[in-house]
């Protein structure tokens, strides 16, 4: 039993030093003498306690020595390679080796506490990364220590409630007005890539489906496309496109096509025998760039970018696109679940909450209704 300075006993374990520092010290499986001094009496009970605990409860042969990069390796190449979509896998891979990598990727995995995990979020934050890809690494973090606590690698998850990602409050979707919809799709005339923009403005398709779409995807007798694939692109060390299957098991579906979308795809078929192709990987896509392979996304941004510049409005993405098809939907009086279906959603929740935005115009319309109300009472 371990005393202090005054000859009180303070627990097995515990002691003070000449200098007024505890020392919390025991001996672990392997034989070898584990030893922590702290400042206060209370965390130097606190960090044994919880040292012990893990010492019976966790995977000990493994943790003692694994490092946090060591176990990032194992989880993400043989036990997510082919558990979850390559998109996120990529990303996974990308979050860490850019983000988290240099700030923990020596340290012992259980030695990882909740403010080593903050201290990353928070990095990411003064370099100016936006929120969401913040957000994206949290997401990366909570998964990768979820694993070693199921593996018994460690005890506890260090991406706790209290963590947060720094920056402000979550900005409202950008959703084009239909007068800005209206002047976008004018100057798209005489874009490379008006046609692309104006499909995603009448079907909702989010920019990896369209760029997967075949002509096998379309069935012009009954005016419906059908949804089963994503094409996405491996930046940085892999430069290729890989197809995968959609983002959820709803997003496979089929989209009924209006006439425009329609008109879109026989265009597309009549200038079919005509155009270039890069190889017979891309003979059957339908939407292709003027070299013969489907377009890297960053292209359709930097077109957008230089319309609303030239039409003087607020810059955006693609996605914005999808954002704006689904508003004029329900604006149309289309029924939420109906919407829910087209856009290949899981839950109605993340239609309604994600993309039906009320615009400045809807308001407007909705606030006379109820003024005509008045006049007529």
């Amino acid at each position: 039993m371990g005393k202090n300075l005054k000859g009180k006993e303070i627990g097995i374990g515990l002691s003070q030093r000449k200098d007024g520092k505890y020392s919390a010290r025991y001996l672990s499986k392997s034989g070898k003498r584990i030893e922590k001094y702290f400042p206060k009496l209370q965390d130097a009970r606190n960090w044994l306690a919880e040292t012990k605990y893990q010492e019976s409860h966790s995977n000990i042969g493994m943790a003692a020595n694994m490092t946090v990069d060591a176990w990032f390796q194992y989880w993400l190449y043989n036990i997510k390679k082919n558990t979850i979509r390559m998109s996120t896998w990529e990303n996974y891979k990308g979050r860490y080796e850019y983000d988290i990598k240099e700030l923990i990727g020596d340290m012992i995995i259980s030695d990882v506490k909740p403010f080593h995990c903050q201290n990353i979020l928070n990095e990411m934050f003064e370099k100016g990364y936006a929120k969401g890809t913040i957000n994206q690494t949290k997401i990366a973090l909570h998964a990768f220590f979820s694993s070693a606590v199921a593996n018994e690698i460690i005890v506890k998850n260090p991406i706790s409630r209290e963590i947060k990602c720094p920056g402000e409050k979550k900005k409202e979707r950008r959703v084009l007005t239909v007068d800005e919809q209206k002047a976008f799709i004018e100057s798209c005339k005489d874009s490379i890539y008006g046609e692309e923009y104006c499909f995603i403005l009448q079907t909702g398709l989010r920019v990896g489906e369209l760029l997967a779409l075949t002509w096998a995807d379309v069935d012009f007798q009954k005016k419906v496309l059908r949804i089963s694939k994503s094409l996405h692109y491996q930046g940085k060390k892999e430069r290729q496109f890989v197809l995968t299957e959609t983002k959820t098991k709803n997003g496979m579906r089929e989209i009924p096509l209006t006439d425009e979308a329609a008109e879109i795809l026989r265009k597309k078929r009549n200038k079919r025998k005509k155009r270039k192709v890069a190889s017979i990987e891309w003979a059957d896509n339908i939407f292709l760039n003027n070299k013969g392979r489907p377009e890297y996304p960053v292209y359709y941004n930097k077109e957008i970018k230089r319309i609303a510049s030239e039409i003087g409005i607020e810059e955006f993405s693609i996605h914005t696109l999808r954002h704006t098809f689904a508003t004029r939907c329900i604006e149309a009086g289309m029924r939420p679940k109906t919407l829910q279906e087209i856009l290949g959603h899981a839950n109605i929740s993340v239609t309604m909450d994600l993309y039906v935005h009320v615009t400045d115009d809807e308001r407007a319309t909705e606030m006379k209704k109820l003024e005509n109300l008045y006049k007529m009472a």
